[in-house]
């Protein structure tokens, strides 16, 4: 039988994979365009047009999902270059574009009513790193190299602010930090709100210097004592930081450090709590 003129089917483009999880949603799109840098036009010697904004975010949330290198980014899917959403990756997180989507989630959030305010949850998690600063040696694997997330949530689980470290930094140490780097959250009639009335952390951050600094900004310290058995009642407050972990680390991006650069690591791990926070939001409204 003769052969088959018929050229071989061509790859999906990204618009026509709807499950994917690096597609860009509207609702999601029209939050964050508004806040990338506008490039400014060359009239003389303008070159080649650039690459969409919304098709390089989704590559950039490909490699998040998927950890695949940048350089195997797959550009029939309508990418581009791996170095191209690198790029765009380290400049919009220079121009703070994932803290000011992260601001805005969380004022939607507290329009709604949906953040929880009587509470909020501390905890780290360490990861190991290959490569890139700030690393250190982990005291509880061996002395391997490796990095830490602090993280603190609301009540709900909700991502409030997030924090890289080495891995051999003290918990505790960060917890002063952690207040401070939740942003002013808007939404509702007032001032906006920075603080929870209580803070639940574990045995980690049993130091009762840092109780009385807590204590200074107004929040009351429930915090784990070392030297007491298992059984505080704690955990039935502590466990949504947990799960919220379990949510970060879904991006297989963050589970190891391949990243040399700090700044692109966090990058990522902005970027990870802005979707989180876009999760809740479309769960709750």
């Amino acid at each position: 039988m003769p052969c088959s003129s018929k050229a071989p089917p061509r790859p999906l483009p990204t618009a026509a994979i709807p499950d994917s999880p690096w597609i860009v949603s509207d609702e999601l799109w029209e939050r964050i365009e508004p806040l990338l840098p506008r490039r400014e036009r060359r009239f003389r010697y303008p070159g080649r047009k650039p690459l969409p904004d919304r098709q390089v975010l989704c590559g950039i949330l490909h490699v998040l999902h998927t950890d695949i290198q940048w350089e195997y980014l797959p550009k029939e899917l309508g990418f581009g270059s791996g170095m191209t959403c690198w790029r765009r990756l380290r400049d919009w997180n220079e121009a703070g574009v994932w803290q000011r989507l992260h601001e805005v989630l969380l004022a939607e959030l507290n329009s709604a009513r949906k953040l929880d305010w009587s509470r909020c949850v501390v905890d780290s998690a360490r990861q190991s790193a290959k490569r890139g600063l700030p690393t250190g040696p982990s005291p509880v694997d061996r002395g391997r190299a490796g990095s830490k997330h602090h993280l603190i949530t609301d009540g709900h689980g909700t991502p409030l602010a997030v924090i890289l470290t080495g891995g051999n930094r003290n918990d505790v140490t960060q917890l002063l930090p952690l207040l401070d780097a939740v942003p002013p959250v808007r939404g509702r009639v007032g001032r906006p709100r920075r603080k929870a009335v209580t803070l639940y952390a574990d045995r980690g951050y049993d130091h009762d210097s840092y109780r009385k600094q807590v204590r200074a900004r107004g929040i009351v310290p429930a915090i784990a004592r070392r030297g007491t058995e298992h059984g505080s009642g704690l955990g039935i407050h502590r466990w949504v930081v947990e799960r919220t972990f379990a949510w970060l680390h879904g991006f297989r991006r963050l589970r190891v450090r391949w990243e040399r650069r700090a700044d692109i690591h966090e990058a990522f791990l902005k970027l990870a709590c802005c979707l989180i926070t876009h999760r809740q939001l479309k769960s709750f409204c």
